[in-house]
């Protein structure tokens, strides 16, 4: 994703709230709402609110997106430190094109200085092979394996592996190599995943909650989705890390484990759709339907 010269072209987290289906021929199977209503409280785990970012815009809305600082961790120092800097506190929503992207920040002509960054942080595009990577048993187009490392969403070619341009998740935009993006400008994917996007920009992170207040915004007119000028831009009235906000003002959120039982059962039902709706189930997901659920903290 570039800041201009952007290449053309899921899902964000989902608190979880679907009704099941459960009835298939006679027999019950559980579907994927069941297996998460049954989960136990040791599948899920507590988002850091040293990870999360509020973002405030100009309408009251409120958008939480989670750091990924095992992935990208110079990018990710970067967003953290432009966050406590103050410096998205009146930035903007500059892009919205239509099934591709939404991106923030400050607009080119903004020359509000980025204090105490890294202005030319590695290419953190992909990185070695966790022990920790749980491969679907499932193909992947893109990939010779998609699967996940501590719930998030990642692929792999057997020796690096990269996360994931799904639905929902953050990436820092850039221009041409060998700018490799400071955080200033970051996008978020709101329409098919936008795959090819892999090991080509810095994926930092996943919006969690109120996705909706950035999809739900009039596509930009300009090419590529860009607004036209301030007009009409909507303002970031704060950024906000949730560790520095007042415990009573603070979300709290928890991921599903993807290393649980109950994660494997989830990606299974997933797989395997039952109920009364569904004819033949497909017998396999794709990885960026294959999220890892979110929810409140219980």
């Amino acid at each position: 994703m570039f800041k201009r010269l952007l290449l053309t072209g899921t899902a964000a987290l989902f608190l979880i709230g679907a009704a099941p289906i459960t009835q298939q021929g006679g027999a019950t199977q559980a579907s994927p709402q069941e297996v998460l209503d049954a989960a136990p409280a040791s599948a899920w785990m507590t988002v850091s609110p040293d990870d999360l970012v509020v973002m405030t815009l100009a309408d009251g809305h409120q958008v939480t997106y989670q750091l990924a600082p095992d992935f990208a961790p110079v990018h990710v120092a970067n967003i953290r430190q432009l966050v406590r800097s103050g410096y998205f506190d009146g930035a903007s929503i500059l892009r919205v094109q239509d099934a591709y992207v939404v991106q923030w920040g400050r607009p080119d002509e903004d020359k509000t200085e980025a204090k105490g960054i890294n202005p030319t942080p590695p290419a953190e595009y992909e990185f070695a092979l966790p022990s920790g990577f749980k491969a679907l048993p499932y193909r992947d187009a893109y990939a010779e394996q998609a699967g996940h490392v501590k719930s998030w969403p990642v692929a792999s070619d057997g020796h690096t592996a990269w996360l994931i341009h799904c639905y929902g998740m953050i990436g820092v935009a850039r221009d041409v190599a060998p700018d490799t993006g400071s955080g200033t400008q970051l996008y978020t994917a709101i329409g098919h995943a936008p795959r090819h996007l892999d090991r080509n920009l810095a994926v930092v992170g996943r919006v969690i909650n109120g996705m909706e207040f950035l999809t739900d915004r009039p596509r930009g007119t300009e090419e590529l989705g860009f607004y036209k000028d301030d007009s009409q831009r909507i303002k970031i009235v704060s950024a906000k890390m949730a560790a520095d906000l007042p415990p009573a003002e603070r979300p709290s959120f928890q991921v599903m484990d993807s290393d649980s039982p109950a994660f494997a059962a989830w990606i299974k039902a997933r797989a395997n759709r039952s109920g009364a709706f569904f004819v033949r189930p497909a017998g396999a997901v794709d990885i960026c339907n294959a999220q890892a659920p979110v929810r409140t903290a219980q």
